[in-house]
């Protein structure tokens, strides 16, 4: 297949969806340790948080399994794909048996709250959903991490270019 046929907004869109995967799968338990904007220790777990823009997705054939995840991307303009990675924080291990929910708001606003649906990415479990981010930011992301052993909230800004 020619690079012709495959088209640069689909290369883009690939690499994108390419650069997410490898930041969730690949990096050592060690890189999640420092509490940094996207990064958060919350009792003993570390929370990473990553949002894409739904274009990304939005190319992808309807065979595709990113074209059919969350009921498939929005048709939106402002759309952004949130993604949370949750790991424990003593053994580094993924944690894949949580609930989670998110409330997305503008400064001051209350915002819509939804499911973060498991994901299979390269192998393992992520958790995501779609928002609506007609603004550059600032946002607040207030994540409800529900397991077996508690629950534990933790809240994230997020700004986007």
């Amino acid at each position: 297949m020619s690079l012709g046929m495959i088209g640069r907004r689909n290369i883009l869109r690939l690499l994108g969806a390419l650069l997410i995967a490898l930041t969730f799968s690949c990096l050592p338990p060690r890189a999640f340790a420092l509490d940094t904007g996207q990064t958060k220790r919350v009792g003993s777990l570390v929370v990473y948080l990553g949002a894409m823009p739904a274009e990304i997705v939005k190319g992808h054939p309807s065979t595709h399994p990113e074209a059919r995840m969350h009921g498939g991307p929005p048709r939106g303009r402002h759309e952004y794909h949130l993604v949370v990675a949750i790991f424990d924080g003593a053994s580094g291990a993924r944690v894949e048996d949580a609930k989670l929910s998110a409330r997305v708001s503008a400064i001051g606003l209350a915002g819509p709250k939804k499911a973060l649906e498991p994901m299979q990415i390269a192998g393992t479990v992520t958790y995501g959903n779609y928002f609506d981010l007609p603004d550059k930011g600032p946002y607040t992301i207030n994540l409800v991490i529900e397991r077996p052993r508690g629950t534990v909230r933790v809240d994230f800004m997020y700004e986007h270019n």
